[in-house]
């Protein structure tokens, strides 16, 4: 298969690159700096400079592909969140995302699948354990309205009969980057760590491999379409997160951090830490997807052995 890969030199897009060129696929990848772009990728892969955030030549490269992956997105964590930085959130996402479906639409031949990134903040944070699957509503805060516009932007290819998989990815975890270095710091540095906030918040969570195992899945799966719940098919709570961190790393797991503080040092963005949401992932399950990492400790272990 022809991929071609908006965001290959992100966390997730590279592991997918290498999944992908290891597998004997053909790979694509739109960056806006080629030589950085190889030198962090590697050679053996076609390289289209460009910037998914503007229109341009690039776009002309979609055709002949069978598949388009877009991971692009600012992350959330780059900075506290005021007025400017939640249009760049939004902007990263819904523009780049409308550029990649104007170059699937005018494609030709035309790739057969866009595996499009979203998120498990569709569902908005909840505080209860409500199991959220593909089919559950969206929520109404800045997050989800965000997700809601984000999948809209890339429904007009199902119009051009491509099949459209909406990845909504709750936490990878990943020692490359993410939220894992983050967990482990408190860690590395008191000896020692903990739950954050009442620590009985529900954690989406999903190992890089499983991340990338769906996306890989999905490409390839002619059943899969429209929202794919992209977590491990067994959600931890934070308390039990933590304490599965310090089990891995031989440390204790009794420390908390207190949710006020985390708010008062990261703003709004602080709840997607201090709050949660139990989301399954019943598509995946439904449709035969054997997860890599379904259990919080062994995924754990698995990671920092790796580190």
């Amino acid at each position: 298969m022809r991929v071609f890969v908006a965001g290959g030199t992100g966390q997730i897009g590279g592991r997918l690159v290498e999944a992908l060129r290891k597998r004997g696929d053909e790979v694509v990848v739109l960056s806006r700096n080629v030589a950085k772009a190889r030198e962090k990728l590697g050679d053996g892969l076609t390289f289209v400079e460009g910037d998914a955030m503007q229109t341009g030549p690039w776009m002309d490269r979609v055709a002949g592909c069978q598949g388009v992956v877009n991971l692009v997105g600012e992350g959330i964590f780059a900075r506290r969140w005021n007025d400017e930085f939640k249009k760049i959130l939004r902007d990263s996402r819904i523009v780049s995302t409308t550029n990649i479906v104007t170059a699937i639409r005018k494609a030709e031949p035309k790739p057969a699948v866009l595996v499009q990134g979203s998120a498990v903040g569709y569902y908005g944070f909840r505080d209860d354990d409500t199991e959220l699957t593909e089919s559950s509503p969206p929520a109404d805060d800045f997050m989800a309205r965000l997700c809601v516009d984000w999948e809209a932007a890339a429904k007009p290819v199902e119009e051009v009969g491509v099949r459209l998989v909406l990845l909504r990815t709750g936490v990878v975890l990943d020692p490359r980057g993410g939220a894992l270095p983050k967990l482990l710091t408190p860690f590395k540095m008191y000896l020692f760590g903990g739950p954050v906030g009442s620590g009985r918040q529900w954690v989406p969570w999903i190992h890089w491999a499983d991340e990338v195992g769906l996306i890989l899945w999905a490409l390839d799966n002619s059943q899969v379409r429209g929202p794919l719940n992209a977590v491990a098919p067994q959600p931890a709570r934070n308390k039990e997160m933590m304490q599965a961190v310090g089990a891995a790393m031989n440390r204790p797991s009794f420390w908390p951090t207190p949710g006020f503080m985390l708010r008062l040092g990261l703003g709004e963005v602080a709840d997607v830490v201090v709050r949660g949401q139990k989301v399954i992932p019943r598509k995946a399950l439904d449709l035969g997807y054997r997860f890599q990492f379904p259990e919080i400790n062994a995924a754990l272990r698995d990671l920092l052995s790796r580190s």
